[in-house]
């Protein structure tokens, strides 16, 4: 599956790409902030996820841009702790602050309604809150629950904050199904 956005192409991994997914991946900001990466994040860590199996109906892309290929994160759905479907993304130190993650969580979330999905959830680490801002952009709201999560690169639990989005609803994803259609007829 492909996903092309205004600015950004979403694929899924290749084996072949540990090397780059490594490269934007081994910052200590981004995975401290993930609940399944570990820190330091090395080759063999990059192996492995570049060549996961995909989950046809919770699938990973990574995040390149569309002007010159350069991957600069990943997103996808997953299954949280509880069972549920989860929306997880990051996007590399050098690309943050353009609109990238809610980008690309947009497109996902188009995908994820068109896959049959009506609600996803989606948290981030108390002290994580640009990863909220995101998920509100693209019309994740508070649940009220604060959990605790296991953070495999800080070795413990943490706090963190729950969001979940009704698909079945109008949201911030809505308007590009037509896209959504065309990709997949490509």
């Amino acid at each position: 599956m492909f996903i092309r956005s205004e600015r950004l192409f979403l694929r899924p991994a290749w084996p072949e790409d540990w090397e780059e997914l490594l490269t934007a991946i081994a910052d200590e900001a981004i995975v401290r902030n993930l609940a399944r990466a570990p820190w330091p994040y090395g080759p063999d860590q990059a192996r492995d996820f570049a060549a996961r199996p995909q989950d046809s109906r919770r699938p990973n892309f990574f995040v390149s841009t569309a002007n010159n290929g350069e991957l600069i994160g990943s997103v996808g759905l997953g299954r949280d702790d509880e069972g549920r479907t989860e929306l997880g993304y990051w996007i590399a130190r050098p690309h943050w602050g353009n609109g990238y993650a809610p980008e690309a969580a947009r497109a996902v979330l188009r995908l994820a309604k068109t896959l049959g999905h009506r609600r996803l959830v989606a948290g981030h680490f108390v002290d994580n809150p640009a990863s909220g801002r995101v998920l509100a952009k693209v019309g994740f709201r508070p649940t009220g629950r604060i959990v605790n999560r296991f953070s495999l690169a800080r070795g413990r639990e943490v706090e963190s904050v729950e969001y979940a989005s009704d698909l079945g609803a109008a949201s911030d994803c809505d308007g590009a199904s037509a896209n959504w259609a065309a990709m997949r007829a490509a």
